[in-house]
């Protein structure tokens, strides 16, 4: 694994600017991530005329809403990016989790649409060629929170959560660690003083295994931490 922890002014526009690096260079399978910093980045992404056509796209977690719904993040990345792509350069796919379903029928519907898709067909496991992802204040990452069962998973691709560990405490569908680890590129997103201390705890000299962002090592990919300065204020880098 290759890790690399950058400090920048618009960790949203690095992340675009990463994002559209891998589209023009053959797309592949992207997962996103929702949140408000990424949907800044989805945005841009919107306005750089890229052709998506070779790029399918996932999500590394879902509320267990309709898609229609305002916490849905299909809903966000549809609105931010997709619905402002013109038809010609839309995605191969945009392949949504069920989360109406409930948490586990929800991520056997998921993990069953990876496994007959290119990406994961005859496969041990589905490897991305990026996955997005955020962290929370409590340091965790897709919906793969503190103490949660979720995080001892070693066979499933994607799991329900009955109870999520922050709001809105709504049961979620997530990615496991053996599918985010067997990606071949990694993005963190993060931006904002509230996010220090997790980010402290999850990439500082040494890592709390407690804290869920942490356990993301991509054993033969590229692992990239974009921070802004408030964020990564508690690493020793910042001083």
């Amino acid at each position: 694994m290759s890790r690399e922890i950058r400090t920048v002014e618009d960790p949203a526009e690095a992340a675009a600017e990463r994002i559209a690096e891998v589209v023009r260079g053959g797309g592949g399978h992207i997962a996103l991530a929702g949140g408000s910093t990424p949907r800044r980045s989805y945005e841009q992404l919107a306005d750089m005329g890229l052709n998506w056509n070779a790029t399918d796209l996932w999500l590394g977690d879902e509320r267990c809403v309709p898609p229609d719904h305002e916490h849905s993040n299909f809903r966000m990345v549809q609105e931010a990016l997709v619905d402002r792509v013109p038809d010609e350069n839309h995605p191969g796919a945009f392949h949504r989790i069920q989360g109406e379903l409930g948490p586990h029928p929800g991520a056997d519907a998921y993990e069953q649409e990876m496994r007959v898709s290119s990406l994961g067909r005859e496969a041990p496991v589905a490897v991305f060629d990026l996955v997005l992802l955020g962290i929370g204040p409590d340091a965790h990452t897709a919906s793969l929170f503190p103490n949660d069962p979720a995080l001892g998973e070693r066979e499933r691709w994607a799991v329900g959560v009955e109870t999520p560990g922050m709001a809105p405490l709504m049961s979620r569908v997530t990615l496991t660690l053996p599918v985010l680890n067997a990606a071949r590129e990694v993005l963190f997103l993060i931006s904002g003083a509230d996010k220090a201390d997790a980010v402290a705890r999850a990439f500082g000299d040494a890592p709390d295994p407690s804290a869920p962002a942490s356990l993301v090592r991509p054993e033969r990919g590229a692992l990239t931490v974009l921070l802004d300065e408030p964020a990564a204020a508690r690493l020793p880098a910042a001083g």
